[in-house]
């Protein structure tokens, strides 16, 4: 008697409203036309501005023909563009690697006087022109700079070679690691790593078995991001490089000079191999993303 008196009742409460997995928000609700006339003005942009140049791109690249194409990446300056561009982010990434971890680590899990200072400097490239960061070096290792001099008395070339295409595209990449680290571990807090301090573990200990499992997609997202900003960097690179073909040129710096000869082919045949490398990374860059959620959940 009981159990069906208590049944009668529930019965005779009203039902608490389902919220099913994709319920919308009453307060993001919108009319029907609206919701449409933002995916189209979204989406119109995209094909507008997105995917029309970069279709445009591979037509013009391929103009020509496929061996006009093949022709223009397998150019020896081309080839010289491609391996320098390669050069330049295989030492800029891995040193922005170690800065990034190291200044995360610094910011999140310690308190120090200037840390704000710190948070400012890791950001400066994010507000300093390229062409600035570019004119830096210049005035810093230039012949007429401060160290211009004495470099050159012990005959070690800087600006208009090879270090200083590196030196710009480490400036220019600098904040990527340290900025996709920085809100992530300050969202993990210190409690895992105090835990790990209590229980003897070292530093060294604490960072490779607490600290970087749990950022690693993060980590790995922001390798990402700082490889494709160090391949495709111009304006930095092109201060300091002094456009010496077949030396000092990057693949961005190398489609300059071929557009600038009217070579709008291959021009845009290496412009083309620059989309392919961004595609690369945007396909990357979503598989980590994806990861990193899943990994969440």
């Amino acid at each position: 008697m009981a159990g069906a008196a208590a049944s009668l009742a529930a019965a005779a409460l009203p039902a608490a409203p389902h919220r099913g997995r994709y319920e919308r928000n009453p307060a993001t609700r919108e009319p029907a036309v609206v919701k449409w006339l933002l995916l189209g003005l979204s989406l119109g942009f995209f094909l507008l501005f997105i995917l029309a140049p970069l279709l445009a791109v591979f037509a013009q690249a391929l103009r020509k023909g496929l061996e006009a194409y093949v022709a223009a990446l397998a150019e020896p300056d081309a080839l010289a563009a491609l391996r320098l561009t390669l050069l330049a982010a295989a030492i800029a990434v891995p040193l922005n690697l170690v800065f990034g971890v190291a200044a995360a680590w610094a910011v999140t899990k310690h308190d120090f006087r200037g840390k704000q200072l710190l948070i400012t400097f890791i950001d400066l490239p994010f507000s300093v022109s390229p062409v600035v960061a570019g004119l830096i070096y210049v005035l810093v290792f230039g012949a007429q700079g401060w160290l211009g001099p004495w470099l050159s008395a012990h005959e070690v070339k800087v600006i208009f070679a090879v270090p200083g295409i590196v030196l710009a595209t480490i400036f220019v990449t600098v904040p990527f690691v340290a900025r996709e680290l920085i809100p992530l571990m300050e969202a993990q807090g210190r409690d895992e790593e105090e835990a790990a301090t209590v229980l003897g573990a070292s530093g060294w200990q604490t960072l490779w078995r607490v600290t970087l499992p749990n950022v690693k997609w993060g980590l790995l997202y922001g390798v990402i991001l700082c490889n494709a900003r160090a391949m495709g960097e111009f304006g930095a690179v092109s201060v300091v490089s002094g456009h010496i073909r077949g030396l000092t040129n990057t693949l961005p710096l190398h489609v300059e000079i071929l557009y600038n000869e009217y070579q709008f082919a291959a021009a845009f045949a290496v412009a083309s191999l620059l989309a392919l490398l961004a595609l690369v990374t945007l396909a990357l860059k979503t598989v980590v993303e994806w990861q990193q959620a899943r990994s969440r959940r």
